[in-house]
């Protein structure tokens, strides 16, 4: 005989009517009474209260207005913990007076309940995932706390958030529990969609505090069919940690940050457009093919970046190996992979850290102390002198006054930009103008970009070394960066000093989703980026000037010349300096080919009936087609636009943590907390601002989503400073901070920067490498 469902009734009352139905957990003994009876005779609901002998009591709501079907009001009434027997009268009053006063309904009622004693653990618990509507158990805790509120008061420092499948097989002890009550709590109120709050005491007793409907705005997804697909990610995983060949190391890990790092670039959730230009542009082959030009191993046919249904992974196995000087191969190269394979592994949170923190991919000076960690994981001491004089070799090719191979590639974006202007000027259908604006992009743009872009990392690693080795202290490191001219702080002067056409004609290329055909570009909607009439952005004047000192000369003279470096001092600043400021211009120049190209995509869908939300559907390769081939454009693009939207659709209800290391991450996974990169020594307190509150960023500090260039117009509103969910320490506005002498703090990863969001006014302390919570 088939048990009754149960149905939600007041906070209190969906606690009564399981008081004795729930195995997985305990239900605290309550009295409850509603506003009429208090009102009557308060004194005799007190000693109903007090005849219970609870030291320690929690006083809640339980109106008719809250926990319901259409609305949870979660949060609206008072709920006043750790009330002892006095001051339980002024508790229930200050409960009423939150429900309104002399305005409550007489049938809203309070109950009164013991406190858990001695909590080791308390949160919350979702049946589904109340984001993506997809059947995970998410569950958010505190175990450090003490506090049953931690999470729903927001006062928690350590909250963590664990997500669990509803496929999901073997689960971690502490959690198992949590799962099996909210089973047993969607088996009997006949729904998946719920939301609990719970405690664990020293004893491991667990405790519903409270169970209601979780409100939607949509179906949830098919269970079944959702976990069709978890499991064919699962399948994938586990065949691609698996050794592989032509490939050093014996597994993989796979990341949103690491080197190309997508989070950052495309978004951990790209549409099907922005997802494949970035395949087409970066990482198929172009990514490869610079890096073996540049003295590396040859991966040209292993693409970087893969996707489990259309969310961007990076396989770390195949961007370690490419880090490896190509005339390095066998036992060193295998060993060198699994070194930095089980580094990662050890220390998580340096995955978007891992060129700085994990792998040798360039001679510093300070690397013969940095292979001491080698040496300490067991190398060998000629190994180690072997990967130092590759090191070397590349690096001197690499930085070489007249034959480095950077000059090159500043080259090509001259000839880039001349070829723009033909194609455009050119006589020709849109297909064809835009098949050769993202050729020229990748041939001349975003392969010299590559290059550029290493030899940046470069110099940041050499200029960082000079810190290391005491030539150089941190403020001077941060006057060197202040003192750069890059395209950004050329930005910020010309906006200014110039008139708005020719500031637009200039730098109305940029778009803050550098990849998305849905983000306006800053002249298709320059008032949406700009206050034109309060334009006092004038560059900051406020730091050092930096010089280097006869001393600082002669000792780094004899550095390089100890450590086999073929520059002279000034060759080396020289190249520094061109290092870090070519790479923003390589991708400010690459960036107008790519959004010309995606302005006339958007265009050529318009033409044929298609709006720009359909074209953001559609894969670019339709392009070659059309190119190529004979087809009925329309009929192509609808038949691309159809088939990214179902896969987009099953794109946002996939939830992976950012780094995954097994195969069984597909089906439950802690989200970690990040280590965030904090730029400056400086420290600022401000109000919190989304970066679509454009008329409110003046002193704010401002959230964005990642350190993508084209988010630079924040800089125009006189921001504090900003923080980033995804970013690394040499990404474009980490830079752009440094230059600024903005306090910033980049890729605080997912956890992190909604906390952050979630509050209204906070203090940034980059120096001491911490962001307070001030409310």
């Amino acid at each position: 005989m088939t048990e009754q469902i149960l149905a939600f009734s007041t906070k209190a009352g969906s606690l009564a009517l399981l008081d004795g139905r729930l195995h997985s957990a305990c239900v605290l003994p309550q009295v409850i009474f509603s506003v009429a009876q208090w009102r009557e005779s308060a004194e005799a609901c007190l000693a109903e209260v007090r005849a219970k002998g609870w030291a320690s009591m929690a006083v809640r709501s339980s109106s008719s207005r809250e926990d319901g079907e259409q609305s949870s009001a979660a949060g609206a009434f008072d709920s006043c913990l750790n009330v002892d027997t006095y001051g339980l009268s002024a508790a229930i009053e200050q409960v009423l007076e939150s429900m309104g006063g002399q305005g409550a309904s007489a049938h809203d009622q309070v109950f009164v309940q013991p406190m858990v004693g001695d909590v080791r653990m308390a949160g919350v618990g979702f049946g589904i995932d109340p984001a993506t509507l997809a059947p995970y158990f998410v569950i958010n805790y505190d175990e450090s706390s003490g506090r049953t509120d931690a999470v729903t008061s927001g006062r928690s420092n350590e909250l963590r958030t664990f997500y669990a499948h509803h496929a999901a097989g073997e689960l971690p002890a502490t959690l198992a529990p949590v799962v099996a009550l909210l089973r047993e709590l969607q088996a009997l109120f006949g729904r998946q969609a719920i939301d609990i709050e719970f405690a664990v005491d020293a004893q491991a007793r667990l405790y519903l505090l409270q169970v209601r409907p979780l409100v939607l705005g949509a179906e949830p997804a098919d269970v079944q069919a959702h976990g069709k697909l978890v499991r064919l990610i699962h399948d994938r995983i586990a065949q691609g940690i698996r050794p592989q060949p032509f490939l050093h190391g014996e597994r993989t890990v796979f990341g949103v940050m690491p080197d190309w790092n997508p989070a950052e670039i495309i978004g951990v959730r790209p549409r099907p457009l922005a997802l494949s230009l970035y395949r087409e542009l970066v990482t198929d082959m172009i990514w490869a093919y610079q890096r073996n030009n540049y003295g590396y191993r040859n991966l040209r046919s292993f693409p970087l970046m893969l996707h489990f249904h259309g969310l961007p992974y990076i396989d770390v196995r195949v961007s370690f190996n490419s880090f490896i000087p190509r005339d390095i191969d066998g036992a060193l190269a295998d060993k060198l992979v699994n070194y930095y394979i089980e580094r990662l592994l050890a220390a998580p949170n340096l995955h978007d850290k891992v060129e700085f923190e994990i792998v040798f991919s360039c001679y510093t000076l300070d690397l013969p102390q940095r292979l001491q960690a080698l040496q300490d994981a067991g190398f060998t001491e000629a190994e180690c002198r072997r990967l130092a004089d590759s090191l070397r070799e590349l690096t001197n090719r690499i930085v070489h006054n007249e034959t480095g191979l950077w000059r090159t590639d500043r080259q090509k974006l001259d000839v880039l930009l001349a070829r723009r202007d033909e194609i455009l000027g050119a006589d020709t259908d849109p297909v064809t103008r835009i098949y050769w604006l993202l050729e020229d992009c990748r041939r001349y743009g975003t392969l010299p970009f590559a290059g550029l872009a290493r030899a940046g990392f470069i110099a940041v690693q050499l200029l960082r070394s000079l810190v290391t080795v005491g030539v150089l202290d941190q403020s001077e490191y941060d006057a060197f960066l202040n003192g750069l001219s890059t395209v950004s702080g050329q930005m910020t002067q010309d906006l200014a000093q110039l008139d708005r056409t020719t500031f637009l004609a200039r730098y109305g290329h940029l778009r803050p989703g550098t990849y998305d055909i849905l983000s306006p570009r800053y002249d298709e909607a320059p008032d949406l980026y700009f206050d034109w009439h309060n334009l006092a952005v004038e560059a900051r004047h406020d730091s050092a000037r930096f010089a280097l000192s006869l001393a600082q000369m002669r000792e780094i003279s004899r550095l390089l010349s100890e450590h086999g470096l073929s520059h002279d001092v000034v060759g080396l600043f020289d190249f520094l300096q061109a290092g870090i400021e070519l790479r923003e211009y390589a991708k400010f120049v690459f960036t107008r080919n790519l959004s010309d190209a995606l302005s006339l995509f958007r265009e050529l869908g318009h033409d044929l009936g298609f709006s720009a939300e359909d074209m953001s559907y559609a894969n670019i390769q339709l392009i070659k087609e059309l190119h190529a081939a004979s087809a009925d454009p329309r009929e192509l693009i609808a038949a691309s636009i159809e088939e990214g939207r179902r896969r987009y659709g099953e794109t946002c209800q996939i939830v992976l943590p950012p780094l995954i290391t097994r195969a069984e991450d597909a089906f439950c996974f802690h989200l970690p907390q990040a280590e965030p990169n904090f730029i400056t020594q400086r420290q600022v307190t401000g109000a919190v601002m989304d970066y679509h509150q454009r008329d409110q960023l003046h002193g704010a500090i401002v959230m964005i989503p990642s350190a993508d260039p084209g988010f630079d117009w924040i800089f125009s509103h006189r921001i504090a400073g900003f923080i980033t969910a995804y970013g690394g320490t040499n990404s474009h506005m980490a830079i752009r901070a440094n230059e600024l002498g903005l306090p910033a703090v980049i890729g605080a990863g997912e956890v992190l920067y909604r906390k952050w969001a979630a509050a209204q006014m906070l203090n940034i302390d980059c120096a001491n490498r911490r962001v307070e919570v001030l409310r």
